[in-house]
């Protein structure tokens, strides 16, 4: 079904279903160990999912685990809600947004509390795409609960931009919890220690504009080291 939609639309730069087998689908699996001691009923969102990666493989083998994959780009979530009911799938559901614009939403007031929350309700976070490690934080770190984790999907460079995240993780209230090493790369562990500060998310582009402590200068010369 992807290798199908990528003809329409461009939802990943490999053309070849072998090779989309290892690098997206085996990838996405190496993330069950870090979920495998959640309760059913737990959920998960995944954010910037785009073809549905890690979401859509991780549902199909979880089917007690709740998953949202969130997106910006209408067309993606058009593509996963037709992948969700072509597989049949109840435990997942797409949402087309932003990420600044949900991890502030704190559900509807009713007599019994809110409901329909996605800021600090989630159990996991997850994120697998391009983006430095504190544009990322600052947007997946709101939807989590206290104790809850972030899983970033990443690749060489990965503790290089830890480094350069640590001031957006002070700020963010989340400490590195441990990177991972899979078949495929790493994973970049971040454990939220207290409640996400008002202040995050920033608006629609702010964190990729200008990363939490790093900025326009300093992401420049973080990006420059080591190449």
């Amino acid at each position: 079904m992807l290798m199908h939609a990528n003809t329409r639309m461009n939802l990943t730069a490999i053309r070849e279903e072998g090779e989309a087998w290892d690098k997206h689908i085996f990838d996405a699996l190496t993330l069950i160990p870090m979920l495998a001691e959640l309760e059913d009923g737990a959920s998960v969102i995944d954010i910037g999912s785009g073809g549905g990666l890690p979401g859509i493989p991780l549902a199909i083998v979880m089917p007690k685990v709740w998953f949202t994959l969130v997106d910006a780009t209408k067309k993606k979530i058009e593509y996963l809600d037709q992948v969700i009911d072509g597989l049949g799938l109840k435990n997942v559901r797409a949402i087309n947004a932003r990420a600044e614009q949900l991890g502030v939403d704190r559900g509807k007031r009713t007599p019994d509390g809110r409901v329909d929350a996605h800021r600090e309700h989630y159990d996991i976070a997850m994120a697998r795409g391009v983006g430095q490690i504190a544009m990322l934080a600052e947007l997946t770190v709101p939807f989590i609960k206290v104790g809850g984790l972030v899983l970033m999907t990443k690749g060489q460079r990965a503790q290089e931009e830890l480094d350069a995240a640590k001031a957006a993780l002070h700020l963010l209230h989340t400490n590195h919890a441990g990177t991972i090493e899979t078949p495929t790369g790493r994973v970049v562990v971040l454990e939220k220690q207290r409640k996400t500060p008002r202040d995050y998310p920033r608006r629609d582009g702010e964190p990729k504009r200008s990363p939490l402590g790093i900025g326009k200068k300093g992401e420049k010369k973080a990006m420059g080291n080591g190449q």
